[in-house]
């Protein structure tokens, strides 16, 4: 049985607000470090310090074992890659950086994929596709809609881009726990699923792969790759539903997202 999905209050919204603040920022400032020659433990050590530094903590870091503080996937590693001091950024890479603080007790969650240096032209387009796909999901949210408009709206254009959508891996509601109902698959049928409801908050948080949708787990039990070894790209944002649609929670302040 299922979770009951809990609606935050405007309290809690407004910490929610500031957890996400606090992601996005950590997310700009990692981004501004991307670049070749740069190890993810570096991004790693980095996050954590300046995690830290502002009062907060780590989510990822021991959460069912996870060993470091931020996720770091590169080219055809899906989600879930753990930064490495052997890992070093080449030129012509594609990293997603995932930041999860936890802030006063609720949980910013956000992820980005960034270019290195000199990327390909296709490599660019299936970057472009996956940031297209994320706004497309925020655009099916509104009171009374439902949690397969989401996945319904980001399907159809990935794979009229002829790129697949992962399964195995979906947007999730968060608060004061990182992985909550309901679950939000980034695939789907509309008209299907949960009703969104004023106060309810989730990620929306799309993985596109320039060949099949299918992925496999290392034997670490947390890195994930294409099957194909074709490469991956994802965006999040951690989103509230709001009376007549939605608020990001993770922009930074002034951000738009459009």
């Amino acid at each position: 049985m299922r979770e009951p999905i809990i609606i935050l209050s405007e309290q809690e919204i407004e910490k929610m607000r500031q957890a996400g603040r606090l992601a996005a920022e950590l997310l700009h400032h990692l981004g501004q470090m991307v670049a070749p020659g740069v190890s993810t433990l570096e991004l790693n050590d980095e996050a954590e310090k300046w995690t830290k530094a502002r009062g907060a903590v780590s989510g990822p870091l021991g959460y069912h074992g996870f060993p470091k503080s931020i996720c770091t996937s590169v080219n055809e590693v899906v989600c879930h890659g753990i930064p490495s001091a052997a890992q070093v950024l080449q030129d012509g890479d594609i990293i997603n950086i995932d930041v999860t603080p936890i802030l006063d007790g609720f949980y910013g969650d956000t992820s980005k994929t960034f270019l290195v240096g000199n990327v390909d032209a296709e490599s660019k387009r299936l970057v472009d596709v996956t940031l297209e796909c994320l706004k497309l999901g925020l655009a099916e949210v509104a009171p009374g809609k439902r949690v397969g408009d989401i996945g319904a709206a980001i399907q159809q254009y990935a794979e009229a881009q002829g790129y697949g959508v992962v399964r195995d891996f979906v947007g999730h509601g968060i608060g004061r726990v990182f992985h909550a109902e309901p679950q939000i698959p980034h695939y789907g049928r509309r008209g299907r699923g949960q009703r969104f409801q004023k106060g309810m908050c989730f990620t929306i948080e799309p993985m596109i792969n320039q060949g099949v949708w299918q992925i496999e787990v290392l034997d670490d039990g947390w890195t994930a790759l294409t099957q194909d070894k074709k490469r991956s790209a994802q965006f999040e944002h951690t989103l509230v539903v709001t009376e007549n649609g939605y608020e990001i929670m993770t922009l930074r302040e002034g951000e738009t997202f459009e």
